[in-house]
């Protein structure tokens, strides 16, 4: 067993099933060392989760959970750009959040801290990155966080 899956299982996590693109696009891209993933939402094996709006529907404790699973599903996406080698991941090298919040919320960065601690528990120091959290006044089928990424890979 890889040393990252080891991680995983030591921490009780499961990836769900790297998803399908829903448009015009491909769920990563690599070019040279570099895997640039879309866009994650919080869909779990297919289903949608957390549908709405941060500030209103979700506290800021459940878009962390949201901006997790964004998390979780970028990972599923690097382990499938690694051909199922999560020991090939040198470094996340930048996160990109986006919380579809009320125009009062402002606590963005407390959200996206969902998917930047879990890569830092999953990788260690490796985890450690280059983010941005945004407000946005909606999001791809009404989710509360999408999160894309970019990971440098051996």
């Amino acid at each position: 067993m890889s040393a990252i899956n080891a991680r995983l299982a030591e921490l009780g996590i499961t990836l769900p099933q790297a998803a399908a693109p829903a448009a015009n696009y491909v769920p990563y891209v690599q070019t040279g060392n570099l895997v640039v993933v879309s866009g994650q939402i919080t869909l779990l094996n297919g289903e949608l989760k957390y549908i709405g709006r941060v500030g209103r529907d979700f506290t800021t404790e459940e878009a962390y959970e949201a901006a997790k699973l964004c998390g979780l599903n970028l990972i599923a996406q690097a382990k499938a750009a690694c051909g199922g080698d999560l020991d090939r991941v040198k470094r996340v090298v930048r996160l990109g959040g986006f919380v579809n919040c009320t125009d009062d919320f402002t606590d963005q960065p407390k959200v996206i801290n969902g998917a930047s601690d879990l890569m830092a528990q999953v990788f260690g120091e490796k985890g450690k990155h280059a983010r941005a959290a945004v407000g946005v006044n909606t999001l791809p089928l009404g989710v509360a966080v999408e999160i894309d990424g970019m990971f440098e890979i051996e």
